[in-house]
């Protein structure tokens, strides 16, 4: 499809055919497209100052270094600019093992953290495969995720006593060598999972216990998304290092953040930063999430993902209940997953990651297919949909997008296995 215009919440194609951008491309779109503020904030640094090497200071990185301080969860105060999320995931591995001397990384089966070397090393789904055993070299071991609707360790929620994070302090205790656990607060393509009550401080406790820090890949929910500046907000849960991307600049530039703590901050002053690259802090890319940040704040798009949650979760509880191939909803804010199952009972999937992998026709793919003839992109991964629309998003659009799934849902819906016995409705929104 050839892109050739967007605005607002649309993309146009060379055919002057228009498309609701449903999930804001790679959930990356936040403040929707062609915005004068930031359009102008990039024409204003070229003529300004193109380009300077990350040694000097600039006006665009002091500037947004003082609007971080008010949005980031409070006493992440550190900040190395990259150009990516997967960068900034690099950098924070590193950080995390010059600092405590440690090794290894422990990560989650249900993530994805990137496509470089060691991002891809520490990312859980399927798209690591290709590089094994490279994942393995680098000091990556993985634990089961917090998905209570399909519990790895097949427990029951609240019963388990959080048992997938006990799981987690069984392995650091286990392993000489644990640098740091590494997390998406609700984890992003993957589904959208949103973790139980109590887990995320229980995981801090853990953390914190055992010498061990806490990243948290923002990259995907942070910016407001959640209905929060960011995720980790919802659990008033302060991780030690905080990756992020994406929506910084709403995507209108590339720009990624790793930022710590001062104390582990400090440790630099007298300790080797072995790390750098010639664009960090690139003023092209700065000065534009200034005006991402300030233009959240006079729109009151934080603010507004919070408002719209319960019409989306009233609109996806509907939609439940007319399908039986929906097996859950869940999320927060604008960041929802509608995840497709045969039965209901037993929540077989119509798909899985070999199928992916194998390059199979999937079942959603074909249904974000129809959507896309009839104008509408959404984003669609194995088993489920990801509904995240721009942060300027009106009801009406929403309606208007889930209406559409509706629609195509009985391409499932046909393919559905039959239930002895009416399923429970299961959604999970409340952290």
């Amino acid at each position: 499809m050839h892109i050739v215009d967007a605005e607002g919440c649309y993309l146009i194609d060379a055919n002057g055919k228009r498309y609701l951008d449903f999930s804001s491309q790679l959930m990356c779109s936040n403040l929707g497209h062609k915005n004068q503020v930031v359009i102008d904030s990039i024409k204003k640094q070229a003529e300004d100052l193109a380009y300077a090497m990350p040694g000097y200071a600039t006006n665009a990185r002091a500037e947004l270094s003082k609007l971080l301080l008010e949005v980031l969860p409070k006493g992440i105060n550190k900040f190395f600019f990259t150009t990516s999320g997967t960068d900034a995931n690099e950098a924070a591995f590193k950080i995390a093992r010059m600092y405590t001397g440690k090794t290894k990384i422990i990560s989650r089966y249900r993530s994805y953290h990137g496509s470089t070397s060691s991002s891809i090393a520490a990312t859980g789904d399927p798209r690591r495969w290709p590089m094994e055993p490279r994942g393995k070299a680098q000091g990556v071991i993985f634990a089961p995720e917090a998905h209570c609707y399909k519990c790895p360790l097949k427990h029951s929620y609240p019963d388990c006593g959080l048992a997938c994070a006990d799981y987690i302090e069984h392995m650091i205790r286990n392993e000489s060598d644990v640098a740091a656990v590494l997390v998406e607060p609700i984890v992003g393509t993957n589904g959208v999972i949103v973790p139980p009550k109590g887990y995320m401080q229980k995981l801090r406790k853990i953390c914190d216990e055992n010498g061990v820090l806490l990243i948290a890949d923002e990259v995907m929910a942070g910016w407001g998304r959640t209905g929060e500046w960011f995720a980790m907000d919802l659990w008033g849960v302060t991780p030690d290092i905080l990756t992020t991307a994406k929506g910084i600049t709403s995507a209108y530039v590339p720009l990624g953040l790793c930022a710590t703590s001062e104390k582990i901050g400090d440790f630099f002053q007298d300790n080797y930063f072995a790390h750098g690259h010639t664009y960090e802090a690139h003023p092209m890319t700065l000065l534009p999430a200034v005006a991402t940040i300030n233009e959240m704040k006079r729109l009151k798009l934080v603010e507004r993902a919070k408002e719209l949650e319960p019409f989306v979760h009233e609109k996806l509880v509907a939609l439940k209940a007319k399908h039986p191939s929906i097996g859950e909803i869940r999320g927060h804010g604008l960041f929802w997953a509608v995840d497709l199952v045969k039965n209901q009972k037993t929540k077989e999937p119509f798909n899985t990651y070999a199928d992916k992998i194998s390059g199979k026709a999937l079942l959603v793919d074909q249904i974000a297919g129809k959507c896309l003839a009839e104008g509408m992109t959404i984003q669609a991964w194995v088993s489920h949909f990801v509904i995240a629309p721009p942060l300027i998003v009106t009801k009406e659009e929403i309606e208007w997008g889930i209406n559409l799934l509706d629609k195509w849902l009985h391409l499932a819906d046909e393919q559905c296995m039959p239930t002895e016995e009416p399923a429970s409705t299961s959604v999970t929104s409340d952290a």
